[in-house]
């Protein structure tokens, strides 16, 4: 590890077997946390490289529970925006798989903000510890499946503690969202800075998958926002292009930032109860919006205005709450 962190604390950018070998030490325990504490805070100081990245989910892939599913979407996104907002993937997760449309949602608890996804989705009285077989059901059932990271990347345990010590985003924050269990070939991924949009459409086209968009707002979100300019790389069959969602030409309306600022999981999920219900504000709006995106990527819809529209009467129709109920009890 030595070799490594000197390395990075050079700034010299590993190749894609340094990489690999330098996880293969993390994920087998076999370095001691001032070593991980080192790595990653030197590796986040110096910048991530796409081989970096690349290198980290070989190995975390190789080493997770397999959920064998197909035609599911996911919508992780790399969190550590700072910006604390309400659980905005999470809810427009839930409210596409009430759309008939199979998520395989995969996260976490919060790392480096208030309330992750595991968090709001417990609070919901969701369940997020089911294992592979629990998860196919669910989403036969109800389109929808929680993947606990790390219940699937038990090897993650070695780093955990670290991370919640360094308490800002790492190189795993890039690593979690290209590494489902379930090989999902169509995906929603906020990033939490510009410069990365590149280096996951690379990575995801390296993966194989069939559609992505990659997202980050001019507004420093790593979700669409219902308030500024969206830069998107998309990716689909193999071809990287670029959009820009503007939401003022989607008439979307909303108002004011911190209307979507979250606090704890109580708190978040209460909020998403409530636009489940039909309540309309700001948080519903960045959800439709972030949802409409889902519709895109899993090829229901073919524009953000038509598909933001879709999500819109479906939201303040009610119906996703009986969805959330049905998923809570497992009918």
């Amino acid at each position: 590890m030595k070799f490594f962190i000197e390395k990075i604390k050079n700034e010299e950018n590993l190749t894609f077997e340094e990489s690999k070998s330098v996880f293969e030490i993390l994920m087998e325990g076999k370095a001691s946390d001032e070593e991980i504490f080192d790595f990653l805070t030197n590796l986040s100081k110096k910048g991530e490289v796409s081989d970096e990245i690349a290198g980290g989910v070989y190995v975390l892939r190789n080493k997770a529970k397999r959920v064998n599913v197909q035609n599911c979407i996911d919508t992780c996104g790399t969190g550590g925006d700072g910006k604390n907002t309400l659980n905005i993937s999470t809810a427009s997760a839930l409210l596409l798989s009430s759309m008939g449309i199979k998520v395989a949602k995969h996260g976490n608890k919060a790392v480096s903000s208030k309330c992750g996804s595991g968090d709001v989705l417990e609070e919901l009285k969701i369940k997020i510890n089911l294992e592979p077989k629990e998860i196919e059901n669910e989403i036969k059932k109800n389109n929808f499946g929680f993947m606990f990271a790390p219940n699937y990347h038990t090897a993650m345990k070695y780093v955990g503690p670290t991370r919640k010590k360094i308490g800002k985003r790492t190189i795993f924050n890039m690593i979690g969202p290209l590494s489902s269990p379930a090989f999902v070939e169509r995906q929603i991924v906020g990033v939490f800075d510009k410069k990365l949009l590149k280096i996951f459409a690379d990575g995801l086209k390296s993966l194989n998958i069939q559609f992505a968009w990659i997202v980050h707002s001019e507004d420093g979100l790593d979700e669409i926002s219902p308030y500024a300019k969206t830069n998107i790389i998309q990716l689909k069959n193999g071809k990287i292009s670029e959009i820009i969602i503007d939401p003022k030409e989607i008439n979307v309306g909303a108002e004011n930032f911190n209307n979507i600022l979250g606090s704890d999981a109580q708190f978040n999920a209460k909020k998403i109860t409530d636009i489940f219900k039909g309540k309309d504000n700001d948080f519903s709006k960045a959800v439709c919006l972030n949802a409409a995106a889902g519709l895109i990527v899993s090829e229901n819809e073919n524009n953000i205005k038509d598909a933001y529209s879709t999500t819109r009467k479906h939201i303040l129709s009610g119906n996703a709450y009986e969805h959330i109920n049905k998923i809570r009890t497992n009918e």
